[in-house]
């Protein structure tokens, strides 16, 4: 298995003079260092971080994990840099949006998943800025985007795709547009009959930071290193 964090976007949003992913928790963490550490406590001992925007700062950081380079960073969005990452790889894949911040515990319990296509969801009401999913009558992911009506909660930035479908999701993304996010790949995959199960990670802290709300509210609930 290899691990992929994205990290090459401006993160505008957050309007930081760095990449929000080096953002510092209360206790001294990066969001980056956070995942960095949780993955290799968990046994993840392959990390490939994507970077663009101001990558030395990131570069400098980790010189312990490999990097793929998204040139087209400012122009493209998560489809094109987790292409980047996999178009040349042969495994399963765990990847991330480089600004979740999570408990551990989601990464030990998904790690024992086996076998199955699967995105982190949280189950909750969401507002136009998450990306949302249904599922359909067998319980598998049915729709994954921003647009989704009558969702039932959250996708959170924490997915897995297996060995076995690698090279299709990749051709995928191939055919999404450059300001496509990656879920647009996931949905052209289950339109052509690939199973993506939902993984509930309701009960357990996660937060992807995208506005200064969330920031606030990743302080409040990340006040500890969390080494359990």
């Amino acid at each position: 298995m290899k691990a992929v964090i994205l990290a090459a976007g401006i993160g505008s949003r957050l309007s930081r003079p760095f990449p929000k992913s080096l953002s510092v928790l209360p206790y001294g963490e990066t969001i980056l260092g956070r995942q960095v550490r949780i993955l290799k406590d968990l046994g993840v001992k392959e990390i490939i971080i994507v970077v663009g925007f101001k990558m030395t700062l990131i570069m400098e950081n980790f010189p312990e994990v490999y990097y793929r380079y998204n040139p087209n960073y400012y122009i493209t969005n998560t489809s094109k840099s987790l292409l980047c990452a996999i178009e040349d790889l042969d495994d399963d894949v765990l990847w991330m949006n480089g600004d979740v911040v999570f408990d551990k515990a989601i990464i030990r319990e998904i790690l024992e998943i086996k076998d199955e296509n699967f995105v982190c969801v949280d189950c909750k009401s969401c507002g136009e800025e998450e990306v949302k999913y249904t599922r359909d009558a067998d319980g598998y992911i049915n729709e994954i985007s921003k647009l989704v009506k009558n969702a039932e909660g959250e996708a959170v930035g924490i997915n897995m795709i297996r060995k076995k479908d690698l090279k299709t999701y990749a051709d995928a993304l191939r055919k999404c547009e450059e300001q496509d996010y990656f879920e647009k790949g996931i949905e052209i995959i289950i339109h052509d009959g690939i199973k993506i199960k939902p993984v509930d990670i309701s009960d357990h802290k996660c937060i992807e930071v995208d506005f200064e709300e969330d920031w606030i509210s990743a302080q409040e609930n990340f006040q500890t290193r969390d080494n359990k």
